[in-house]
């Protein structure tokens, strides 16, 4: 399917792009910005500095600050664990669509925060970092539910209604240094 050109807008120092969809219908994306939280690599090349209104293409490192003390180079990763109880009994396809929810529903929940705008900028778009994990069954889905909320690590515990099974967490992107012991004694997703 073939989209009609792309046309420029610009108010200011805003420019919007606006793309004609098929059906008449037209998506209108606003521009991306420098933020203040966010730090970009010092080695990125001259054809790699950002101008105004242009993302730089370093952005998928972070480096500093809110809290925690992410090192620089610290790549931001999203953790989701899922029941494997539920890989074995479930279709694969319905487990991985309850991976997916809580995903979204993270990144939805917590998306004004400076690590989740980084991880979902456009130069980190093909660069995203997932770590998918499993636990043995629900009492250890709540447990590690519970310990991340204990040490306020944000996430979503997915919950399938109407039966009310908790099936899967996922975490918000973090830098990778403040979640990972969190994470350590579970086992990749096979």
């Amino acid at each position: 399917m073939l989209l009609s050109p792309t046309l420029r807008f610009s108010k200011l120092t805003a420019p919007i792009i606006i793309t004609k969809l098929p059906l008449g219908l037209f998506f209108a994306k606003p521009p991306l910005t420098r933020r203040p939280h966010m730090s970009y690599s010092a080695n990125a090349s001259p054809s790699d500095q950002a101008t105004v209104g242009e993302p730089p293409s370093q952005s998928r490192t972070y480096s500093g600050s809110g809290s925690g003390g992410g090192s620089s180079d610290d790549v931001l990763v999203q953790y989701v664990v899922l029941r494997r109880d539920l890989i074995d009994t479930w279709p694969l396809g319905s487990v991985v669509t309850q991976g997916c929810h809580a995903s979204v529903a993270a990144v939805w929940t917590h998306r004004d925060h400076p690590d989740t705008l980084g991880y979902c900028s456009d130069s980190n778009l093909d660069h995203m970092h997932k770590v998918t994990l499993e636990v043995k069954g629900e009492t250890q889905l709540k447990n590690l539910a519970e310990k991340l909320e204990a040490a306020s690590i944000q996430h979503k515990l997915w919950i399938e209604l109407p039966e009310n099974i908790p099936t899967c967490l996922a975490t918000r992107p973090y830098p990778k240094s403040q979640v990972a012991s969190f994470f350590k004694k579970l086992k990749l997703c096979k």
